[in-house]
């Protein structure tokens, strides 16, 4: 998937604030296209250092991710009584338990990570315990693509002898 022109001029343009601005669009919308992981593949191409590019991208991700949050809280409110049916009370002894360890996991796995949003805000999961797991895991993964292409444009382009 091609880079769109919007995007590389947002960044050109603002640098790692337009990184983070454009991490915040792509993962809080499924309507605004952004390839958010390719963009950090290529920071370093882009003249971006890929640890600050790593921390915009992954806390700018983080950000975005509240709209899964707040719509699952949304929901909660609206299914108050089937909270107390019998398969419900598991899962929010485990979301109790085992919450922020799954939240930082799936942030940080190509994973639908919605689902993992709306599911906190339907247990209504702390937001800062969630936004930090979330900015922990978008970080990681942030930073493993970052460098991997760090190290792989350079090693291509020393190939190709550019």
């Amino acid at each position: 998937m091609a880079i769109p022109s919007w995007v590389i001029s947002i960044i050109a343009q603002f640098s790692y604030v337009g990184i983070f601005l454009v991490s915040i669009l792509s993962t809080s919308s499924i309507f605004i296209p952004a390839p958010l992981y390719a963009i950090v593949f290529f920071s370093s191409t882009l003249g971006l250092n890929p640890l600050v590019a790593s921390i915009s991208a992954g806390l700018g991700s983080a950000i975005g991710e509240l709209t899964g949050y707040l719509i699952g809280l949304g929901g909660s409110e609206i299914a108050k009584e089937k909270k107390k049916s019998r398969w419900v009370k598991p899962f929010y002894k485990y979301f109790k338990k085992y919450g922020f360890a799954t939240i930082v996991v799936t942030a940080f796995l190509p994973f639908p990570f919605d689902v993992v949003g709306i599911l906190s805000g339907w247990s209504k999961y702390d937001v800062k315990k969630f936004l930090i797991a979330t900015a922990i895991g978008k970080i990681g993964k942030c930073l493993l693509l970052a460098y991997s292409g760090s190290f792989a444009t350079s090693y291509v382009m020393s190939y190709l002898g550019w």
